[in-house]
């Protein structure tokens, strides 16, 4: 039988999140002193580590809590996978009180510190560095790697620029610093040198986008959010020379904007973040706790309610049994009964009716039923 695919689950306009690799060994102390020190310094309300007994295996969890202006209060959980040959992973969700705006501060830099050296802000899948330019591969073999890479990973906003010439000094910073706060660790910036746009389109040419020779293109991601069309993300001429870049930069927000599904991986990291949050407050605490106890109350009415429905339908089928053997005599015999089918109730109820119907058929007649009709001769006589 087929089966229709599972639609992924639209990201709500309240989320934020990103993940990464930390390639240093020393990412869980790192992270620790970072908190400890916004958390002095008053940008964090508070932040928490979460207990080993309480994690998967292998991986840590860190959640923090901070206000953004109009105190709109957003709350972030981080996850750290183990440690393997190319660093940690880590997963970053974070969730406002209303729905996000760019301009408030990227949750990123709430965990980790930021420096041009970070080992804490490359890109998962092609490698690129968050806030940085991430220069094509020079062979065309790795080249088409990491744009197919690109294209498939939604977790990241992946843009792409042709230098149509080597740039100076100016022309090679990062266009992402330019970009609000809310983007700046969710942008990969890739650059294509002269000579690479010919293999890059080739590389592109199978989602049905094309890099603009000496412009930008925002990758549409695999699938393509709703309401995306190649021209509208594609901007022709970028001026590598320091000049503000006003169409790519509008490019890349309106991008921002679209609605989207949730990663793959990002509505269990969602969840998490939900349903296991432990950095509560006082308020929180007793919230959680009243609302347990309205839990239990409701447990426990449905199930005196369920004992006292069971208890009436035993003392109905009692009687109606009693009235059957009153009614079949010391004579008759039992009759066996049909194996039951259906819920306790519904077997309860056919049952019920049966013995009624049974004891009709067997009660008497009373003196005041109709007289035989004596014989036609002594009428006669």
């Amino acid at each position: 039988m087929l089966t229709s695919p599972t639609v992924p689950a639209p990201t709500p306009s309240t989320v934020w999140l990103t993940r990464g690799r930390h390639t240093g060994p020393t990412a869980p102390d790192v992270l620790r002193k970072n908190l400890r020190s916004l958390k002095d310094a008053g940008t964090l309300q508070d932040f928490l580590e979460v207990p080993d007994a309480e994690t998967a295996e292998g991986e840590l969890v860190f959640e923090a809590r901070w206000q953004v202006p109009g105190d709109v209060t957003v709350r972030a959980r981080l996850t750290l996978g183990e440690w393997s040959g190319r660093g940690q992973e880590w997963t970053l969700v974070a969730e406002a009180e209303r729905p996000w705006d760019l301009r408030w501060p990227s949750p990123a830099a709430m965990f980790w510190p930021w420096d041009e050296d970070a080992p804490w802000g490359q890109e998962t899948v092609t490698g690129g560095r968050y806030a940085d330019v991430s220069a094509l591969p020079a062979d065309d073999k790795e080249l088409r790697r990491v744009l197919r890479g690109a294209q498939r990973d939604t977790w990241t906003i992946d843009l792409l620029v042709h230098e149509a010439m080597t740039p100076d000094e100016r022309g090679r910073r990062s266009l992402v610093p330019l970009l609000p706060p809310g983007l700046h660790h969710r942008v990969v910036e890739h650059r294509a040198a002269p000579h690479q746009l010919r293999t890059a389109n080739w590389a592109l040419r199978e989602f049905g986008v094309e890099l603009p020779r000496g412009g930008a293109l925002v990758l549409p991601g695999s699938p393509a959010p709703a309401g995306y069309e190649a021209a509208d993300f594609t901007v022709r001429s970028v001026f590598l020379d320091g000049t503000h870049p006003t169409e790519l930069l509008d490019a890349v927000n309106r991008f921002a904007a679209l609605p989207k599904p949730l990663p793959d991986g990002g509505e269990a990291a969602l969840a998490a973040l939900r349903d296991e949050w432990r950095l509560l407050t006082l308020e929180e605490e007793l919230a959680r706790e009243r609302s347990l106890v309205v839990r239990y109350r409701e447990a426990l009415e449905a199930m005196t309610q369920s004992r006292d429905l069971y208890r009436e339908a035993a003392e109905q089928a009692h009687e109606a049994l009693k009235a059957y053997r009153e009614a079949a005599g010391p004579g008759e015999p039992a009759q066996p009964a049909a194996r039951p089918a259906g819920s306790p109730f519904q077997q309860l109820g056919r049952t019920l009716e049966r013995l009624r119907e049974t004891a009709k058929g067997l009660r008497p007649a009373t003196a005041e039923g109709p007289r035989e009709r004596e014989p036609a001769g002594d009428e006669a006589g």
